[in-house]
């Protein structure tokens, strides 16, 4: 056992290592920025995911709405995986590849922030959410992995984890979405 610890450890310190360097910094800083511009603008941020990615956008929008690291006031967020009778209602009667993008329809305004994430960049909901945000007029942002996936040439902003591993891009992705809520409070309320 302590053999796989390291192994996935190892693992997880390159993806860390391959993932945040110049580049990507500077991509990180767009991303933060504009959520700060929606956010000053009186917009929402809209997240999307399936699975783990899923429960990362229901914590990301909570770390908005709620607080990260500093009391303030409350930001506009939205997942849109939490919405369990939309999903399978829109599931069962238009497909699962439609259950972000119907509710994006309905929810999305010009001016709002969509942040996608998909570890492979090819999921079909999240890729169909992205161009319905595009279509919209709102600003779109992905967190993906690998090689990106058809999401990373979709998105205005595209952060992109260097791993082939699932569970070491939902980490990475993690550690910069904490990233952006720490920046996004320190520049609105610090």
């Amino acid at each position: 056992m302590k053999r796989y610890f390291e192994v996935f450890l190892k693992g997880h310190d390159e993806a860390f290592q391959k993932s945040f360097h110049d580049d990507s910094m500077e991509v990180l800083n767009r991303i933060a920025q504009s959520i700060i511009n929606a956010f000053k603008a009186g917009r929402k941020v809209i997240l999307c995911g399936n699975g783990g990615s899923g429960t990362d956008a229901l914590h990301v929008a909570a770390e908005f709405v709620g607080r990260f690291e500093m009391e303030r006031m409350s930001l506009p967020a939205i997942a849109l995986s939490a919405d369990t009778a939309s999903i399978t209602a829109i599931g069962n009667d238009y497909g699962y590849d439609r259950v972000f993008e119907r509710q994006l329809e309905s929810l999305g305004h010009k001016g709002d922030v969509l942040i996608a994430l998909s570890t492979s960049g090819r999921s079909p909901n999240v890729l169909k959410a992205v161009e319905k945000a595009k279509q919209k007029g709102l600003l779109t942002i992905g967190f993906t992995g690998r090689e990106g996936g058809l999401m990373k040439g979709m998105v205005d902003h595209c952060f992109c984890v260097h791993s082939q591993r699932t569970a070491h891009i939902q980490e990475i992705h993690m550690i910069a979405l904490h990233a952006i809520c720490g920046v996004v409070e320190q520049v609105l309320f610090g």
